[in-house]
């Protein structure tokens, strides 16, 4: 599980440590942060894919996704007594993100290359700095791995072996020198960040893939479009936990009942009943709402867990009527997986933080920086960067 995520100088995130838990509920008004938060977890979960620099290019670039305040904001700046404005930098132009779970924790330093050996690529992004260590955070005695450039080395004993000193500058050494011999703590972090899973707005218009009859297979995870509805849920029925399934439903939708047709070719098809109704309804009579929370059901309800699951803003196109149902749903995930929740509904969060285990992160704009709304220099947890 993760215990801490840190991100510097993206976007609106100067600098900020944030303590998970098991079940975090990121929170706060418009244009406080939240979805900048968000996006930073997205970027570390594609530097085990080997996507960061595309992600940070659909961003447009380094150099738009980069902190765009002061290096430092005064006192006096924050009085209004002088105007904001930017002075000689003291340190590198760089973007940040790590985190430390119960095992492991990784680091990750992106900056400009060089002056221009390849003009065509003068503008993607480099790692300058990487390090996997052991335990909470980065000390120089718990350094496993250790990127500097083009060069990894790693711990053997009480010295440094060297695994490789031509690296690719835009590729993670997680994507470039993860070996089960020379290597293992890299496959171990790797293997465990691309295990995240991310539900971002399924698609429930009426041309959306979970609508259409799809050619099934047994479905251990949920596509992100969630195109193999179906199938997903007959796979939960077969190896899952089909009370928990059947459960939700009847959580949602009293008397309601979700079963599979399976027509000609091997084609499934949701179908949804309810007891007022002479015929089952097939996904592409369903509303938008309907079919977005039996998403969400199918996605919490994974046969196969994974360590962290995010959800952003759920509550989307849902009645407000359904969100403690949602609220309960999430909590239930939340005994098999670590589970993060962005959203801007009362009704959702007053639910989730009524259970034992949510942790509320609530941001706020101090000075055009997000900050955690109540917390002081010294509440952040333990966190050092590699220095370059």
């Amino acid at each position: 599980m993760l215990q801490t995520l840190a991100v510097a100088n993206y976007r609106s995130i100067r600098s900020l440590v944030v303590p998970l838990g098991r079940l975090n509920l990121i929170t706060g008004p418009n244009g406080s942060g939240k979805s900048n938060l968000y996006r930073a977890l997205r970027l570390l979960a594609e530097a085990a894919c080997g996507g960061v620099v595309g992600a940070l290019a659909r961003e447009g670039g380094l150099s738009s996704t980069l902190w765009a305040g002061p290096e430092h904001v005064s006192e006096r700046m924050r009085r209004g007594e002088v105007p904001v404005q930017g002075v000689v930098r003291q340190e590198p132009v760089n973007l940040k993100l790590g985190f430390a779970g119960e095992d492991f924790g990784y680091a990750m330093d992106l900056g400009f290359p060089p002056p221009p050996t390849a003009p065509a690529f003068a503008l993607d992004p480099e790692f300058k700095r990487e390090a996997i260590w052991s335990g909470l955070f980065l000390r120089s005695s718990n350094v496993l791995i250790d990127r500097r450039g083009p060069l990894a080395r790693v711990r053997d004993g009480r010295a440094w072996r060297v695994v490789s000193d031509h690296l690719s500058g835009f590729e993670s050494l997680l994507t470039q020198v993860a070996d089960p011999e020379r290597a293992p703590e890299a496959i171990r972090v790797r293997e465990a960040i691309r295990a995240w899973r991310f539900y971002d707005h399924f698609r429930s218009d009426r041309d959306a893939p979970a609508r259409q009859a799809q050619l099934g297979t047994r479905t251990v995870v949920m596509g992100h479009d969630g195109a193999d509805l179906a199938a997903a849920w007959e796979t939960i029925k077969e190896i899952g936990n089909p009370e928990a399934l059947h459960a939700a439903v009847e959580d949602a939708f009293p008397g309601a009942k979700v079963s599979i047709s399976i027509g000609d070719g091997g084609r499934f098809t949701l179908m949804f009943s309810q007891h007022d109704l002479l015929r089952p309804l097939s996904a592409m009579e369903l509303s938008d709402g309907t079919l977005r929370y039996l998403l969400l059901i199918a996605a919490l309800h994974t046969p196969r867990p994974p360590p962290l699951m995010v959800l952003n803003e759920p509550e989307t196109s849902l009645h407000p009527d359904l969100l403690p149902a949602l609220a309960r749903l999430i909590i239930h995930a939340s005994s098999r997986s670590q589970v993060w929740v962005v959203s801007h509904a009362p009704r959702l969060i007053a639910a989730l933080e009524a259970a034992p285990d949510c942790q509320t992160i609530a941001l706020e704009k101090d000075f055009s920086q997000t900050r955690i709304v109540g917390q002081r220099p010294l509440d952040e947890p333990a966190w050092y960067w590699p220095e370059r």
